[in-house]
């Protein structure tokens, strides 16, 4: 009976690292856009300055009376309008650190055409030449790719492996390459998804305590001093709305717009991992 020789195996190795990033940000910048979102609100729309009764002694909350600007009039939007301004600001801030994030993980150059390049030096069986275009593309794309030509590389020398095994190595590569790219690129996108919801429900929590507010003060009083007193209460619950409605915008808009630049990374570095393993299995049968 014939002897059955046991399959040739090696000691998977990668050469994927793990990033070494905290990511204070994520409670440092909601904290300081809520304070900041106050500062703003109560020393600066709610200067004594800017009333023609201010209340000088308020401390916290002071009850000023007669703005003379439609800005200062947001003031008497309450309490809420500076978590509006808060989470304003928090948007801004997101906005800004997402935008310089996936800027850096697009890399430089089209994508595609990094994609074609590689291709062709693989064609040529160049490895090394396709390795430096990784280097020339500083991308998340890039990254993953290079981690899989590594592989790739290292496959071409090994003569104990089938084919099949060689281009399961290589994949396997491109997965734990990936999945330590994409976790940084939708990194700190919750906030502005949960600001987009969250923005709309405080602005019509201030529009209704701001309603509130003015229907109680018509019932105490009555004529033409009831009715203007209505119509200010209104005016002033609005901004609470507008706030809330404009913050929750512009959220939703960078939200859309990071995500569809994220898919187009995430389609780029899936394209790269296809392309390591159908052109070994091509090229090294």
């Amino acid at each position: 009976m014939a002897e059955t020789k046991p399959t040739a195996t090696v000691k998977s190795t990668t050469s994927v690292q793990p990033r070494k990033s905290g990511n204070s940000i994520s409670w440092i910048a909601p904290l300081a856009c809520i304070i900041l979102g106050y500062i703003l609100w109560r020393y600066v729309i709610g200067a004594d300055a800017n009333f023609t009764q201010p209340d000088k002694a308020g401390g916290f909350w002071p009850d000023h009376q007669g703005p003379k600007g439609n800005i200062s009039r947001m003031y008497e939007g309450g309490i809420i309008v500076p978590i509006l301004i808060g989470c304003m600001l928090i948007v801004i801030t997101f906005c800004i650190e997402r935008f310089l994030t996936v800027t850096r993980a697009t890399g430089k150059g089209n994508i595609a055409e990094f994609i074609r390049k590689v291709q062709f030096n693989l064609a040529n069986k160049d490895v090394d030449k396709a390795i430096a275009e990784c280097d020339r593309q500083k991308g998340s794309v890039g990254n993953v790719m290079k981690a899989g030509l590594r592989k790739y590389k290292e496959m071409i020398a090994n003569t104990e492996l089938d084919t099949d095994q060689k281009v399961l190595n290589i994949q396997k590569e491109v997965e734990e390459a990936t999945a330590l790219e994409l976790p940084m690129l939708e990194k700190n996108l919750v906030f502005l998804s949960t600001i987009a919801s969250v923005a709309t429900l405080l602005g019509l929590l201030g529009t209704v305590v701001g309603m509130i507010k003015s229907f109680s003060a018509l019932g105490e009083s009555g004529g033409g001093e009831a009715a203007q007193k209505l119509s200010q209460g209104i005016s002033e619950a609005l901004y609470n709305t507008a706030l809330g409605i404009g913050t929750s915008a512009i959220a939703i808009i960078m939200y859309n717009v990071f995500t569809t630049r994220i898919d187009g990374i995430t389609y780029g570095i899936d394209e790269s991992g296809f392309t390591l393993t159908q052109s070994f299995a091509a090229n090294y049968k």
